[in-house]
């Protein structure tokens, strides 16, 4: 199943706000957080800028059409990122992750929901904890064979740690 990835920008405080949350079933996410639906992972990656995970043929033309003349856009950034799932116990996959990245993997303080930006060894990613023992990293496709020898290298103490490509 290929999951589609759009670049949806909107002052989340605008009027426009309310019908994009409808089209898309759940609120737009707080800053450092992702929220999800039925039809889509909405991640937040700033102020006004959100991206849009889904598998729906139909959610982008619906947010165009909720979004009419007014000033917000969609666009499809499918091939701009490629995914990386992380799996493992405990907090092995966090412990892998703290070797070359800035943000605070406690679960305490990075549970599952958020979502952020960051560096991992020099790579620009967008850090999914999808559960207590699942990470996923949005990276650009030509930073991915890096960032997964890297990993792979990280994980050399950690023997339990899976890294899947999704995409």
């Amino acid at each position: 199943m290929t999951v589609d990835q759009y670049s949806l920008r909107l002052d989340p405080t605008a009027p426009i706000a309310a019908a994009i949350q409808q089209v898309l079933g759940c609120p737009l996410p707080a800053p450092c957080t992702e929220t999800s639906s039925a039809a889509a992972n909405v991640l937040w990656l700033g102020p006004d800028e959100f991206l849009v995970l889904t598998t729906s043929a139909v959610l982008p033309q619906q947010l165009r059409d909720a979004i009419g003349d007014e000033f917000a856009s969609v666009i499809d950034v499918s091939a701009q990122r490629t995914t990386l799932l992380l799996d493992g116990p405990g907090t092995q996959v966090r412990d892998v992750l703290a070797q070359g990245c800035a943000i605070d993997l406690d679960p305490h303080v990075s549970p599952p929901g958020t979502c952020v930006q960051t560096l991992i060894a020099q790579a620009g990613v967008v850090l999914r904890v999808l559960g207590p023992t699942s990470i996923s990293l949005l990276v650009r496709p030509s930073f991915a064979p890096y960032l997964a020898d890297w990993l792979a290298d990280a994980c050399s103490e950690f023997h339990d740690v899976r890294i899947r490509s999704a995409s």
